[in-house]
């Protein structure tokens, strides 16, 4: 089994923003994969389904972003799963946006919510790192993320939540490099974008 967790901020004043876009990429999985109705556990929203013949749990954390780990941790301790059967799907702006990049452990690189889980269950859970891009001036992150995505950004956004759910079945069968090459092939990143400087690295 594993648990497919977004992050994001609860309420429909955040549904849109850039933050939210782990909440987005669970959601699309669901509707894509005929998973059950949402309904209120583990500190989340969650649903139940497969992928491939998968079972697996996706999670929309209701304890906002920072506290993301509550949550995660009370449903993978409720299941008795370990850390590598644990996917958190987040915005990621060290990454251009459109980009996606799989990583398991390693630091929180400032993400609260990535550092909020690790703390609940370990470092070694699996991460679908999202781009979003960078505002380019540190002072402005906190705004930017918090922000919605512009309607120019749908351009990219649609085809990558969509790759995503397309190439489910790598993921669920622990094949995370696989995973990130097919999405990247069904949803190649845009080249860049002149009003939004952004850190590319991995």
């Amino acid at each position: 089994m594993l648990i497919l967790a977004g992050l994001g901020n609860p309420g429909a004043k955040y549904a849109g923003n850039r933050h939210n876009i782990g909440f987005q990429a669970v959601e699309a999985l669901g509707d894509r994969w005929r998973f059950s109705p949402w309904r209120a556990r583990f500190q989340s929203a969650c649903a139940e389904g497969e992928i491939d013949g998968v079972r697996a749990l996706l999670l929309k954390p209701q304890t906002y972003y920072n506290e993301s780990g509550r949550a995660i941790g009370e449903a993978m301790r409720f299941y008795k799963l370990e850390p590598a059967d644990v996917v958190v799907f987040h915005d990621e702006i060290d990454l251009a946006h459109g980009r996606m990049r799989m990583k398991t452990g390693g630091g929180a690189a400032g993400n609260n919510g990535i550092r909020s889980t690790a703390a609940q269950i370990g470092p070694d859970f699996r991460r679908a790192r999202l781009g979003t891009g960078h505002p380019g001036i540190k002072d402005r992150v906190h705004q930017y993320v918090l922000s919605d995505f512009d309607k120019a950004d749908q351009a990219w956004l649609v085809p990558l939540l969509g790759a995503l759910c397309d190439a489910a079945p790598l993921l669920a069968a622990g094949e995370d490099e696989k995973y990130q090459a097919e999405v990247l092939r069904l949803a190649p990143a845009p080249k860049g974008d002149p009003r939004r400087p952004v850190l590319d690295s991995d």
